[in-house]
């Protein structure tokens, strides 16, 4: 009951904003309430609060004592939908399928896949020494185990 009220308090909340999504949305036992959400701009310290003020202001304490919790999805967290990846265009990514891992720069998102690319250094076909090639990979996110933006400093 308290799961499905927060959900629909939660995406009004996220209608008022189109640039934030929801990530997770999560209640325990003990009414513990965590909001995860992302944004196409980004999520700041105010949109927590938005998100968070139309959760708890439209529900009543007196019913069902719950705690809350409003947060951005972290630089460390996988991405898990398209809308992530989207943002993330131009970025370094580490990727990991059920056969293989890839590291390289997304340059391509659709609905139904991703395209990383990135340069390697091979041997050169004929004679001695290695060549830089330029590499790309076509991943539908069925395949994707997981995927987080490397950071790099």
């Amino acid at each position: 009951m308290l799961k499905e009220k927060v959900e629909k308090l939660v995406h009004t909340a996220l209608e008022e904003n189109n640039s934030l999504f929801l990530i997770s949305l999560g209640v325990n036992s003990a009414n513990h309430i965590k909001v995860v959400i992302d944004g196409d701009e980004g999520v700041s310290v105010n949109d927590c609060i938005e998100v968070s003020r139309a959760v708890e202001h439209n529900l009543d304490r007196d019913e069902e004592d719950f705690s809350l919790e409003v947060t951005s999805a972290g630089v460390s967290e996988p991405l898990l939908l398209p809308r992530q990846y989207k943002k993330n265009i131009g970025r370094r990514l580490k990727v990991t399928t059920s056969d293989d891992k890839f590291e390289g720069e997304l340059v391509e998102v659709d609905e139904n896949e991703i395209k990383l690319s990135w340069k390697a250094r091979e041997p050169k076909p004929v004679g001695k020494g290695k060549v830089t090639v330029q590499k790309e990979v076509v991943l539908p996110y069925s395949d994707i185990v997981e995927a987080k933006v490397k950071i790099t400093f």
